[in-house]
């Protein structure tokens, strides 16, 4: 199901009690940002950038991210060494261009003003997004839930769960808005409502997002106030 402006139901009015949102890619395009980190990490240490790395780190978070990537890579180096320079790089890129995507903002007030909670489940790092100089992301959401506070990658519903649990929501009443199909299928396997959003970042394969997601929003700013 795809939500446009002539059909804007479940997710206007909203037909839930509690909404939780991705970052990266769903209310933010950074995908071109870490893709420069990715470029600059990799190339200084001899390596091109494969087709499925960002795909594969997206579901990971960073510790796991950077495992992965010693592994992955052969590297000589330790998980927290790797992980300090995502962030001191990732920082610095979102501190100078990372917005958040039109229409976003006032999608979230809308629903906050109806007595919906919203929350934040993001793989990325708090230190990255405590850096926007253009986005409050402390006051925009109730709750915040990264990565790092949960066992488990977002191709398990740990993060989702954990946000639901600090909102004191059933699972059954949320709502998850994500980016990518292995988080869709984690939302739904923990009983939530899937909303698959299009992104910029060129990896995305919409194919397996409407397979995945209960419902399909391509813009934010088809839910604009009338």
């Amino acid at each position: 199901m795809t939500i446009n402006n002539d059909a804007p139901s479940p997710l206007w009015p909203p037909a839930f009690e509690a909404a939780i949102f991705d970052f990266d890619g769903t209310i933010s395009d950074t995908a071109a940002l870490w893709r420069r980190v990715d470029e600059e990490f990799l190339g200084a240490r001899g390596f091109v950038v494969p087709d499925d790395y960002a795909l594969t780190l997206s579901t990971l978070g960073f510790s796991k991210g950077a495992e992965y990537t010693i592994e992955r890579f052969g590297l000589d180096e330790s998980v927290e060494s790797i992980c300090a320079e995502w962030v001191r790089m990732g920082r610095k890129l979102y501190e100078a261009e990372a917005t958040l995507r039109p229409g976003v903002v006032d999608y979230i007030g809308r629903l906050r003003a109806r007595g919906v909670q919203v929350a934040l489940a993001t793989t990325n790092d708090p230190e990255v997004l405590d850096g926007l100089s253009q986005v409050d992301v402390a006051s925009l959401f109730d709750v915040r839930v990264h990565g790092r506070e949960v066992a488990r990658g977002k191709d398990h519903p740990d993060i989702y769960l954990e946000a639901a649990r600090r909102l004191g929501a059933d699972p059954a009443s949320c709502i998850v808005f994500e980016d990518i199909p292995a988080a869709l299928a984690s939302a739904r396997a923990a009983g939530m409502l899937a909303c698959g959003v299009r992104s910029s970042d060129p990896v995305q394969d919409m194919r397996q997002i409407e397979r995945e997601a209960d419902l399909v929003l391509d813009d934010w700013r088809d839910l604009a106030r009338p």
